[in-house]
């Protein structure tokens, strides 16, 4: 296996980048990016921690990453499992990494930036659904944000019904637990139980 292990030894594989993956990239957000934010329902946040890396997925209703100015954004945080992997990072190292999807499109928007968590009262409320508040608000100053090119969703066919996996091919949560539990969790249990569960804790 030949490695790579240089800098330059990337760039004489790859080349130079062209003129289109430069300019795209900005420091803030602009009306064209926006677009994309606000029609997204489905963001992965990749954050750094002493443990080594984190990647999560955080979903809501279309546009739940508010744009609070060009250079901030907020995201609120719902119930969960409590891990909190993604908040202990950003307390402990606060770069940040988003990755905006849209259904149907096959743009992606990349931000990164360096994060805080709040708990304040007033803010968390103003992201309530179903009368529920936001459990925290993950603030998001801008350092770059850019668009990145259809490539991968076109190749992946990611939104075409005809390639999507029916998931009764796929091992269940409850499957899954039951093997990590070592059978200390009941699978066929969990999966009966999960839809209430699901919408005890959806918000």
């Amino acid at each position: 296996m030949s490695a790579i292990t240089t800098v330059e030894q990337l760039e004489a594989l790859y080349g130079p980048p062209g003129q289109a993956s430069v300019v795209k990239e900005l420091d803030h957000v602009i009306p064209e990016y926006a677009a994309f934010i606000e029609a997204s329902p489905f963001v992965a946040l990749a954050t750094c921690g002493p443990e080594g890396l984190d990647c999560s997925p955080r979903g809501d209703l279309a546009g739940f990453v508010r744009i609070q100015d060009p250079k901030t954004l907020m995201m609120p945080d719902r119930r969960g499992n409590n891990r909190a992997d993604s908040l202990k990072n950003i307390i402990r190292d606060s770069r940040v990494g988003l990755l905006f999807l849209v259904p149907g499109s096959g743009t992606t928007l990349r931000v990164n930036g360096r994060a805080t968590i709040t708990t304040d009262t007033a803010l968390c409320a103003s992201f309530t659904v179903e009368g529920k508040p936001a459990r925290s608000v993950t603030i998001v100053d801008v350092d770059s944000v850019y668009f990145q090119c259809a490539r991968a969703i076109v190749r992946s066919e990611l939104w075409n019904p005809a390639r999507h996996v029916d998931p009764k091919s796929l091992p269940t949560p409850g499957k899954i637990l039951e093997v990590t539990s070592r059978k200390n969790i009941d699978g066929e249990a969990y999966d009966k139980e999960w839809p209430e569960r699901a919408k005890k804790t959806m918000w």
